[in-house]
């Protein structure tokens, strides 16, 4: 091969491109997929509005906590070998998910499954990286963002089928057999790539980052019911942004950090970083309250609701390829920026709900939303380990998407603790003195009505009263609920200034 031409194309590129786009969807999915089985898992397990935060959260953060290390780790060890172990750790905790007897142990086989998840998302977009040069490698991330918003927006659709279907349970139950073929297939075809300079894991740094990321998550799921000034509380948040100076000091400080700091140093990066975040903290934190929304406030079935989130999911489809295929013509900040401004203009959409709405009131917001879902993650990807030579391309990426599900993590906890207080308000003040006086005397009537245990209230009242409470909590639902969607686009606009204004054609290091 003469000096400077382009290397011989790898003959596994394809398998490898197939069976990291099947473990991505499987853990993507799995964000999605479990929002519409929610009010079932309720229902089935007696799961306080808490414990159901925590089935989503449990999961995100440690995804957030762990894919640092891992994709470090992937570098220095082996990317095939950290990814198949990810997969088979991800199908055996699927499987004890669909066995959970209680709502506290899903939450906690939920945060196992993370960490395969954690483990193959770190990987993904190194392998395909490396698989992957020239024009192929857009087609490539073109692919993988299709497989990466198809999972997310088709989520809610293959959850209903399943929960109706089958019950909850199988939608952790699929992932097994989908898993131990993938695990099969990386084996036999994907190569082996590593980064030679590979150092030492960095303990330290993933001790401290997974309790910060903790204590704030408890604290924001847990600050309505013990009291945002108790001991519990506000220690919680001090010890956890001590926690985060003390990690920052020691990425800052050691020789192999897990997170290198450098990095957001680059404007691309940065803005990239910025886009991931708050991508996951609108829209997609979001979805939970929508299918609360759809099922416990409109009575729909969970197929109902995936179907209901169908004009996003194929428009999500069909954009993701075409925007991949466009990224090596236009500049990133374009699609970047204009994506999540067009998911801030689709939650401003869907804004207008109140207690006489139907779920045709979401729509137009979920058509705009399926533009811009499958617009942001062939771009987000191609940034994200763009700007990094080949080597280390598994930190960039396990940074990149770390961001991410901290993003999910603490968006769902934070709306979760504003949802809980404004719906609880907003329901007393639309009932009598005296339905306000029983009602306050229930305690946590917010985690109550967004659990969905409205009915139980109900029973505790005068038959008269019955009637008007109920209309009450749908006022008060669609009341909290209209002002997250406000906050979610504001969240939204600060990434698509963030992707404008920050990423760069010329960061990009030229592979």
């Amino acid at each position: 091969m003469s000096e400077g031409a382009p290397p011989a194309p790898n003959p596994n590129r394809w398998w490898t491109l197939g069976v990291v786009c099947v473990g991505i969807f499987m853990l993507l999915l799995d964000i999605t997929v479990v929002n519409v089985a929610l009010p079932e898992i309720e229902r089935d397990l007696d799961a306080t509005f808490a414990e159901l935060q925590w089935v989503v959260d449990a999961y995100a953060l440690t995804l957030a906590a762990l894919m640092l290390t891992a994709g470090s780790v992937a570098d220095r060890i082996g990317r095939r070998l950290v990814f198949s172990i990810g997969l088979g750790v991800f199908a055996i905790s699927s499987l004890a998910c669909g066995l959970a007897p209680t709502a506290t142990w899903l939450d906690v086989l939920r945060g196992v499954q993370g960490v395969g998840g954690a483990i193959m998302f770190a990987c993904s977009l190194a392998l395909i990286g490396t698989a992957f040069h020239g024009r192929e490698r857009g087609v490539a991330f073109g692919a993988f963002g299709a497989v990466a918003g198809g999972a997310l927006a088709v989520g809610p659709l293959v959850g209903g089928a399943l929960t109706e279907g089958l019950g909850w349970e199988w939608i952790f139950f699929l992932n097994v057999p989908i898993g131990l073929a993938a695990l099969a297939i990386t084996l036999r075809y994907v190569d082996e790539s590593r980064d030679p300079r590979g150092g030492g894991i960095d303990l330290p740094g993933l001790v401290t980052w997974s309790v910060v990321l903790f204590l704030l998550i408890f604290a924001l799921v847990r600050g309505n019911a013990e009291g945002w000034g108790s001991l519990q509380i506000a220690g919680s948040l001090v010890a956890s942004a001590v926690l985060l100076v003390a990690f920052v000091v020691r990425e800052l400080t050691t020789e192999h950090p897990m997170l290198d700091l450098s990095l957001l140093r680059v404007p691309s990066f940065a803005g990239a970083a910025i886009v991931g975040f708050t991508l996951s903290a609108s829209l997609y934190a979001m979805f939970l309250y929508i299918t609360l929304y759809l099922q416990n406030v409109l009575g729909h079935s969970p197929l109902e609701a995936g179907l209901q989130l169908l004009p996003l999911t194929l428009l999500s489809l069909v954009v993701a390829p075409i925007s991949g295929r466009l990224t090596a013509h236009v500049p990133m900040r374009i699609p970047l920026g204009l994506a999540l401004l067009l998911i801030a203009i689709a939650l401003v959409l869907m804004s207008p709900v109140d207690a006489d709405s139907t779920w045709t009131v979401l729509l137009p917001g979920f058509l705009v939303a399926g533009v811009a879902n499958g617009m942001v993650n062939p771009p987000l990807a191609s940034v994200q380990i763009g700007v990094v030579e080949p080597g280390r391309s598994g930190m960039a990426s396990g940074i990149g998407n770390t961001f991410r599900q901290v993003g999910t993590a603490t968006a769902i906890a934070a709306y979760g603790a504003i949802f809980e207080h404004r719906v609880a308000d907003k329901t007393l003040a639309g009932v009598d003195a005296a339905t306000r006086r029983a009602l306050s005397a229930t305690g946590e009537l917010g985690q109550a009505i967004a659990s969905g245990q409205v009915s139980e209230l109900a029973a505790r009242l005068p038959a008269a009263a019955r009637e008007p409470f109920e209309h009450a909590v749908r006022a008060g639902f669609t009341g909290a609920l209209h002002e997250l969607f406000l906050v979610a686009a504001v969240v939204a606009l600060v990434g698509s200034i963030g992707g404008f204004a920050l990423v760069r054609r010329r960061d990009l290091v030229s592979h």
